[in-house]
């Protein structure tokens, strides 16, 4: 029986096994070139970033030799951020964009998704067609006909003038003290030269890669160092970004974190107030409070499924800039096609300077209702259980309508599948921590047990 390759957002697993291993992402380069060559833009090339993960170098060289293999010229950029795989795909007018990387994932995880010529993601009927040539027999090109590799000119220079070039008129951060976390990831290069460059204070902390330490107890899933360092340096800011910096957590100037919901927040009033913003796109996950605080603006606001893809997707078809997840995934579409966490801070700094407001002041309009997030492991599943039907499990169905009729009109309860890992998180939401917890742990206990006992 053939399995699935792509997962909610690529592929993505323990290095090792299927699909992440050598053999898998050589095959995988080789037919998503055959299919970028018959669906392409017509240029025959492909960009290819990663972050720092030591994986990373093995990674590279079998999809350079996959896609050499089907005739497709290679363009490297090193460890760099997944938003910048996707900028600089369009600026050098590729067929595609190829990021090796897991994310806010440990180092011993590795992952591999695309973009298309636009930046975007890769449209469902590309990835089925690649899934389909995956499993076809590989078959090797005349040797006149492979395609070539070379490093992408300047690539880090070109992304950090981009980023800038989104606060336009470029204004000058001068008098800004801030603290970056690069989670020892793909932006410990290019994110401190960015916010520096405009005129910052930086100080910088998780920009010291080894391969190993990718988003080890730092970054957007670890805020406790930085928090401490802005308390210590005084900081205005701390910006956290994760191993791909696709996500932004920031901490204010008293040490407070300040997540993806009240960064959303804070952008929205701001554009609302300046030029009309109708509505922004959440999810599933998104905070109740991020929801009133809105309506109460006259903002209106949509929920989407959890996944930059299904906020994209939302977006687009209602027309709006902006979107997010309480992850850090903020999507500004009017700067770029996919979450950039460096973009994304840049518009909350540019806020604090225009508003004269300090962090914590831009998001005290937004009352967080307590939530509880539990992460259900199973001791017989890996990888991703995306396709897993809670619906199913009658103990689960019915140990969450008991939660939902105690909770009433005062909280909420979501279930989602992880599409990325072994998992299935629970959340719960009322107006009492003690409660969410509570609540938040019988559901989870019900979880773990049915699905254990069913595998």
């Amino acid at each position: 029986m053939k399995q699935r390759l792509f997962g909610t957002d690529g592929i993505r697993g323990r290095v090792g096994d299927w699909p992440v291993t050598p053999e898998a992402v050589l095959k995988l380069g080789w037919a998503a070139g055959k299919v970028l060559a018959e669906a392409g833009n017509g240029s025959g090339k492909v960009v290819i970033g990663k972050d720092t993960r030591v994986s990373g170098y093995l990674f590279e060289s079998a999809l350079e030799s996959g896609l050499s293999a089907a005739g497709m010229d290679v363009l490297l950029l090193g460890p760099m951020p997944t938003p910048a795989i996707a900028y600089l795909s369009q600026a050098a007018r590729a067929d595609a964009g190829i990021v090796i990387s897991a994310s806010h994932n440990p180092y011993y995880d590795n992952g591999i998704k695309f973009f298309n010529h636009q930046g975007g993601k890769l449209a469902d009927q590309i990835e089925r067609s690649i899934e389909t040539r995956f499993y076809e027999p590989m078959v090797l090109l005349q040797a006149a006909k492979l395609g070539k590799a070379r490093r992408y000119p300047d690539a880090a220079g070109r992304y950090i003038e981009y980023c800038k070039s989104t606060i336009m008129p470029r204004r000058s951060l001068e008098g800004l003290k801030l603290v970056v976390d690069c989670a020892h990831g793909a932006a410990y290069q290019v994110a401190p030269s960015v916010f520096s460059e405009l005129g910052a204070t930086v100080e910088t902390i998780g920009a010291s890669p080894d391969g190993l330490n990718i988003n080890l107890q730092c970054g957007s899933t670890h805020i406790e160092a930085l928090q401490a360092r802005v308390l210590e340096t005084g900081a205005d800011v701390g910006i956290a970004l994760d191993g791909d910096a696709d996500r932004l957590i920031m901490v204010n100037h008293q040490g407070h974190p300040v997540d993806g919901d009240q960064l959303l927040y804070a952008m929205a009033m701001h554009r609302h107030r300046n030029n009309g913003l109708c509505g922004i796109v959440g999810t599933s996950m998104s905070n109740l409070g991020l929801e009133q605080a809105c309506a109460m603006a006259g903002i209106k606001f949509h929920r989407a499924q959890v996944g930059d893809r299904h906020v994209l997707q939302m977006l687009k078809r209602e027309g709006w800039p902006l979107g997010g997840e309480s992850s850090g995934h903020i999507i500004c579409l009017d700067k770029s096609t996919t979450g950039d966490g460096i973009v994304a801070a840049l518009e909350v700094v540019s806020i604090m300077l225009d508003s004269g407001h300090s962090l914590r002041d831009l998001v005290a309009g937004m009352t967080i209702f307590p939530q509880t997030m539990i992460n259900v492991q199973f001791k017989n599943l890996a990888g991703s259980v995306a396709g897993l039907c809670l619906d199913e499990y009658d103990q689960i169905s019915a140990s969450v309508r008991e939660v939902e009729q105690q909770l009433g009109q005062r909280g909420r309860v979501v279930l989602r599948p992880s599409g990325t890992e072994p998992c299935v998180r629970v959340l719960v939401e009322a107006r009492e921590q003690n409660e969410t917890a509570r609540l938040a742990g019988q559901i989870a206990e019900v979880v773990r047990l049915s699905i254990d006992n069913s595998h």
